[in-house]
């Protein structure tokens, strides 16, 4: 990693608030929540929230100097405060890049700095290859490429065997099941029309995207993650999302990141340890993509709260203030 003499590790930025908020109807019956922080005309930059499905909360806006950059948040179709909530209608990866664009032009901005992590990294990189000419950087963490292998880590073997008592739990609740048909019968199970067995699907669900992406344990990460409406909505998106491999190709960014992104300036934050998305992407992108600068974090996971990883991403866009 880059480090600054004298310094240590870097924190996120104090609490803040957005100076503007607002509502965005994009089609479809969608309307997006969207707020702005730090310093109106300063350099704009997005951030992806991850999931899909989770939404911004008030910590994403810290990883900026307020006072040099001018950031827009926004939650995704269905996800946090856009309406209508926990909708599958019309809910793609590129209707959200076209959300995107639009969000963009609302600003009035020509080029921005496209960050994100998890399926944020997705996302900014399907937006990264489709529209180049608007991105000024990409700032990255924990690569998640919607590829066979990583859905597989997930639901069929790899983390299982880092936490096969939760594993256990995990498919319990679908009969044993594994792989497209263990994603399949959740979908399945968060479109009940009883709400008891959504909410428990959702929990055992989200109960395990939460082990994964906690380094050390956190039981009160976890237990936030798996109950509460929220987590239903982020359960039904990310099951419909990865039932539909997010609507990517094999390799498709690998091949567009090769093609479109040489010249823009980047940089992969990526925890050693990271269980949900193992550091095999972003290694795998490195290659397509040689410029960007990939920092493997040796203490660190998945969450862009801990140390190390909060450390590099305040340092990356520190350096492209």
């Amino acid at each position: 990693m880059n480090e600054v003499a004298g310094s240590g590790p870097r924190t996120l930025y104090p609490e803040i608030e957005p100076y503007e908020t607002g509502m965005l109807e994009v089609g479809d019956g969608h309307a997006l929540y969207w707020e702005r922080a730090g310093t109106p005309g300063a350099k704009p930059a997005v951030m992806l929230h991850g999931g899909p499905g989770a939404g911004c909360n008030p910590d994403h806006r810290r990883q900026w100097n307020p006072a040099h950059y001018d950031v827009l948040l926004f939650d995704q179709r269905g996800c946090g405060r856009s309406t209508p909530f926990a909708s599958l209608e019309a809910n793609t990866t590129w209707h959200i890049v076209a959300d995107m664009e639009r969000l963009r032009e609302m600003c009035g901005w020509e080029r921005w700095q496209v960050f994100g992590g998890s399926w944020g990294s997705t996302l900014a990189l399907s937006y990264a290859v489709t529209h180049p000419e608007r991105v000024t950087e990409l700032i990255l963490r924990g690569i998640f490429l919607s590829g066979q292998r990583e859905l597989d880590w997930l639901t069929e073997y790899g983390a299982n065997e880092l936490y096969p008592e939760e594993w256990e739990a995990f498919t319990a609740h679908v009969g044993g099941k594994t792989g497209d048909a263990l994603t399949e019968a959740y979908r399945a199970l968060l479109g009940d029309p009883d709400p008891e067995v959504r909410r428990a699907a959702a929990a055992a669900w989200n109960r395990w995207e939460g082990v994964t992406v906690t380094l050390l344990p956190q039981e009160d990460t976890v237990g936030r993650m798996a109950d509460g409406e929220n987590a239903v909505a982020t359960a039904r998106i990310e099951t419909h999302f990865f039932a539909h491999r997010c609507w990517l190709e094999e390799g498709q960014l690998l091949a567009g990141a090769a093609e479109k992104l040489r010249g823009i300036p980047g940089v992969i934050v990526q925890g050693r340890h990271d269980c949900c998305t193992p550091p095999a992407a972003a290694w795998a992108l490195k290659q397509a993509w040689p410029e960007v600068d990939l920092q493997i974090v040796p203490d660190g996971g998945h969450l862009f709260t801990e140390p190390g990883i909060t450390d590099g991403l305040v340092r990356a866009t520190d350096r492209f203030a």
